[in-house]
């Protein structure tokens, strides 16, 4: 996940105008916002292979996921053209379908969640004491 992310995020720095067409309308200052966003993938691929911030960095990465699902509908939906990326709905369901994954990816990348692979155990806090 921290090399996906790494990746992305230097696709949205050296390219920001590449995504500009798939920001929602309602999305103050676009431009920055896609660097921004370029930053925070950055910043998530390095704090994901850091141990002591590995459980903030699955937090913030679950949430940037969820934060930029309306530019994947927008996508979608509009049939924005981007290039070298396909148009048909074979690409964008799978895709939109994925999200509430790449969610949970990023919450067991994280050690926020263990299952389905492990049994759950209670809540640990991002130090590994109990949350109570």
């Amino acid at each position: 996940m921290a090399i996906f992310y790494l990746l992305a995020g230097t696709v949205h720095l050296r390219s920001p105008e590449a995504f500009l067409p798939i920001v929602p309308d309602w999305v103050p200052a676009p431009r920055e916002v896609v660097l921004l966003t370029g930053a925070c993938e950055i910043l998530g691929a390095l704090a994901l292979v850091t141990r002591p911030l590995r459980w903030w960095a699955g937090i913030m990465l679950a949430l940037y996921a969820a934060c930029v699902f309306p530019a994947n509908i927008k996508h979608a939906v509009y049939d924005v053209q981007l290039p070298q990326l396909p148009t048909s709905w074979w690409y964008h369901a799978p895709r939109l379908a994925l999200q509430p994954v790449i969610i949970w990816w990023a919450l067991y990348c994280g050690q926020v969640v263990n299952w389905p692979f492990r049994r759950l155990e209670r809540s640990r806090g991002p130090s590994g004491d109990d949350g109570v």
